[in-house]
């Protein structure tokens, strides 16, 4: 049976005991771990030295590494400086979407095999999404003030205070990946007709509709952003684009803060341009005070919480033990990452 010294650097979310239960199922492999237990999210993460979305723990990692042969963690600051004090470091899985808080480059380097989790939120960031669509068509935000309030505001039944629905809407789907496919079936189910703009989808299942983005901004009532933030993306919505959209159109956003102009949508908001916005991911986190989200109109917002689901976390941990099985066996585990 091999033994493989191996390094859990969990958090409160995705916990240590979660990744050795994973990890233990695979069949003889006898691991010895040795834990660190991240902050995150009681403290938020962020940037450290040159990777992103991590926790600031670099001088604990480097202490828990030596001897290490496997790594696996979420938010684990993987640097260069912490690469360089992991010389029998071979394996690195993170269990995330994109392994944003690991140096890719530094490890392919030195011949750290990379994976990250794919997928592993898609039900839950899907769910979110859908509800923050569901939220904001209603303004359910709006209504339970008016209770807390002590108001009984019948009068919003008024035809030009109420909002609308789903069925036989038309909804726009920017990104068509795991979680942009799961929202795309869920809105066929409620009869609404979907759109999705994606350069990398050539082809989707009956029912959908590819085009591209200025159309999809043109017909949606709802338009929902679900793509990678990327050089390419950064930016994508912006005061032009929100113009094009229909006038009274909805935007939900549980992607990254960094694809849409969030000043220019506040405006659009103000003016009436846009009729509802529902956000889980914001330019800055977390919001500052005296930001114009705060106070704008028709709005729904979350804490950047659309993954945070119990299911999740025990996703991440048996996506993981599928990738760190498929290294030990010598393949590749289906999130390798290349340099």
């Amino acid at each position: 049976m091999r033994t493989v010294r191996t390094l859990l650097a969990g958090d409160h979310f995705v916990r240590n005991e979660l990744l050795a239960a994973a990890l233990s199922t695979i069949p003889d492999v006898a691991f010895e771990f040795r834990e660190v237990m991240l902050p995150w999210p009681l403290t938020p993460y962020g940037r450290v030295a040159e990777v992103d979305e991590a926790s600031d723990v670099e001088d604990q990692l480097i202490e828990a590494l030596a001897g290490v042969e496997l790594a696996v963690t979420q938010m684990g600051p993987f640097t260069e400086r912490v690469l360089d004090a992991a010389p029998d470091l071979r394996y690195l899985v993170v269990c995330r979407g994109g392994p944003v808080n690991v140096n890719v480059a530094a490890a392919a380097r030195r011949g750290i095999a990379v994976a990250s989790t794919p997928g592993r939120n898609a039900v839950a960031a899907a769910e979110h999404a859908v509800a923050l669509m569901m939220g904001a068509l209603r303004n359910l935000p709006r209504l339970q003030r008016t209770l807390e309030l002590g108001e009984w505001r019948s009068d919003l039944y008024a035809y030009d205070e109420c909002g609308g629905e789903l069925d036989g809407s038309t909804v726009g789907l920017v990104g068509y990946g795991a979680i942009g496919q799961r929202v795309a079936r869920v809105m066929v189910a409620f009869g609404a007709h979907v759109l999705v703009a994606d350069p990398y989808v050539d082809q989707a299942p009956e029912g959908i509709e590819l085009v591209d983005l200025d159309e999809l901004l043109r017909r949606s009532d709802v338009v929902s952003l679900h793509a990678r933030l990327t050089d390419q993306t950064r930016g994508m919505i912006g005061a032009e684009q929100l113009a094009s959209m229909q006038r009274g159109a909805v935007l939900v956003n549980t992607a990254r803060g960094g694809l849409l102009d969030y000043d220019a949508t506040v405006d659009a908001l103000e003016s009436g341009q846009l009729g509802a916005a529902a956000f889980d991911v914001f330019p800055a986190e977390p919001v500052p005070a005296g930001s114009r989200l705060l106070t704008a109109p028709n709005i729904v917002m979350t804490p950047h919480l659309a993954g945070a689901t119990r299911q999740t976390a025990h996703r991440a941990g048996s996506i993981a033990a599928e990738a760190v099985a498929a290294f030990l066996s010598g393949k590749d585990p289906v999130g390798l990452v290349s340099a």
